[in-house]
């Protein structure tokens, strides 16, 4: 009799309500891949525009959202090695975390910091490669520079701010409100700019222009990111909030020597995330283990509560992560 579980499926595309609890056959790991017992799924800004019809996953992945969770491992494929059943980990998903048990290659599992509740660590995976693929890897923040990152007082936000204060670089943040810009500064932001009555552009020349930013904005923001940059400035986009398309004096660039560069998680490889895992075990786990970093949390819901979450998440009144309970 094939074992059965709960999930948390997209019947049709559209807002949240159209997110169901339903039930669905628990997986089986392929070559390389362990199966997890959900404990806590991460909710995070792709689950949104998947379910919005606009965010299709990888052929092979499940049409379940959920790119991220924290659990333990019950389940080894073949070829699996450093991990064994009853580990307690957090993983980057290829999808399908809303559910009680997920699939997922195991090199891009991690263990759950030292004294990290499961809850906190289920809003590590998707945040921390995103940041540490983008600022450090792709984007070569080093200490000393001057690092913009827009949305402050988002998970990507504040994972930002705190990897790159941990790393020393100089950190200014935008924010919406007064509340926001506080948080920034409190994980160690030089600055947080109210987007709603400061002008990013104006300060960041002020300051001798960003040498990065990174920037899930779009739209206007980018012209304007390219004014803010200091010489030999690098510009990384991860995401489109206002749309991908505007219109862009590329002299600027030439000019002033600036690199515009950018990437999507999801679609890379097995073996880049893994190469992401790895790094990310080397030099980023030992201040979480040490508590130096830790994820910002905002609030709690239900499995079968995912529809509000996303409500959550879409107001954009939340500040830190945003995490679903499936298990106890």
């Amino acid at each position: 009799m094939t074992k059965m579980m709960r999930a948390v499926e997209i019947s049709e595309p559209g807002g949240p309500e159209v997110l169901k609890l339903v039930e669905r056959p628990v997986p089986t790991p392929n070559h390389g891949q362990v199966i997890l017992k959900v404990a806590y799924a991460g909710v995070n800004r792709p689950d949104a525009l998947q379910r919005a019809g606009s965010y299709a996953p990888p052929p092979d992945a499940s049409d379940l959202p959920g790119l991220e969770a924290a659990g333990e491992v019950v389940a080894l494929g073949e070829g699996v090695t450093g991990l064994a059943k009853g580990d307690k980990v957090c993983a980057l998903l290829p999808g399908g975390g809303y559910a009680e048990y997920v699939a997922t290659p195991a090199a891009h599992c991690l263990p759950v910091p030292e004294g990290m509740a499961l809850r906190e660590a289920a809003c590590l995976p998707e945040t921390y490669f995103t940041v540490w693929s983008n600022v450090f890897m792709r984007g070569g923040l080093t200490a000393g520079e001057r690092f913009l990152v827009h949305g402050g007082s988002s998970g990507i936000g504040t994972t930002a701010i705190q990897l790159a204060h941990a790393f020393g670089a100089r950190v200014f943040a935008t924010a919406g409100s007064a509340e926001k810009c506080q948080a920034c500064t409190d994980l160690g932001a030089e600055r947080a700019l109210n987007y709603r009555d400061e002008d990013f552009v104006k300060v960041m020349k002020e300051e001798g222009g960003a040498n990065l930013i990174l920037d899930m904005v779009g739209g206007d923001y980018i012209p304007r990111n390219l004014k803010s940059l200091a010489e030999d400035g690098r510009l990384v986009q991860i995401a489109f909030l206002q749309g991908p398309v505007v219109e862009v004096n590329f002299a600027l660039m030439m000019v002033r020597r600036l690199t515009i560069t950018g990437s999507t998680l999801r679609p890379q490889s097995v073996a880049a995330k893994a190469a992401i895992a790895a790094e990310l075990r080397e030099k980023v786990w030992p201040l979480l283990d040490a508590r130096r970093i830790a994820p910002v949390m905002d609030s709690e819901f239900a499995l079968g509560d995912a529809a509000a979450a996303h409500a959550r998440m879409e107001s954009s009144g939340h500040i830190g992560k945003i995490v679903l309970k499936v298990a106890g």
